[in-house]
């Protein structure tokens, strides 16, 4: 992915007004990030606990979606997979819910995935980051496969959100 700029990641939200998005914290150190190791960009509100945002580009199109991410359960305590990059996490996975873009999320409605609660996916799916024990299940997918296929699982989800 290529590092975006504050106004990039601001103008690309679909899901929130405009208002919203200039509102939002995005995080100081955007240059810090390791852009080309990720397939989105994602983090959690310090300021707001129960809010993500999660931005990616596609086809030359940036899109953000803002997510609500309810309070953790005791269910949350047990091992849990991503259902982005299918890395395996005790405690580490989230319910994150998105409202739908356009005049369907302003009715209510939304769509929800299990995500890993810190949004780095890429780095667990490149060995960057570990999960711990039996976070990454052994495959025999080439690294290539296993990034292709985390890209397709975040493009479905982010169609569900966008259709």
């Amino acid at each position: 992915m290529r590092q975006l700029s504050e106004q990039e990641i601001r103008a690309a939200f679909v899901n929130c007004t405009k208002g919203a998005a200039k509102r939002l914290t995005i995080p100081h150190d955007l240059d810090e990030r390791p852009w080309a190791d990720l397939d989105y960009f994602g983090w959690r509100d310090p300021q707001a606990p129960d809010r993500a945002y999660l931005v990616t580009e596609s086809d030359g199109h940036v899109r953000a979606v803002a997510l609500h991410c309810p309070s953790p359960s005791s269910w949350q305590t047990r091992r849990s997979m991503c259902s982005i990059c299918l890395t395996t996490h005790t405690g580490g996975v989230s319910l994150m819910v998105a409202a739908k873009a356009g005049k369907a999320g302003q009715q209510g409605n939304s769509v929800g995935a299990y995500l890993c609660s810190d949004l780095a996916c890429s780095l667990y799916v490149r060995g960057l980051r570990d999960a711990g024990m039996g976070g990454r299940m052994p495959e025999s997918l080439t690294l290539e496969e296993k990034i292709r296929r985390t890209v397709t699982n975040l493009a479905a989800f982010l169609g569900k959100v966008t259709d």
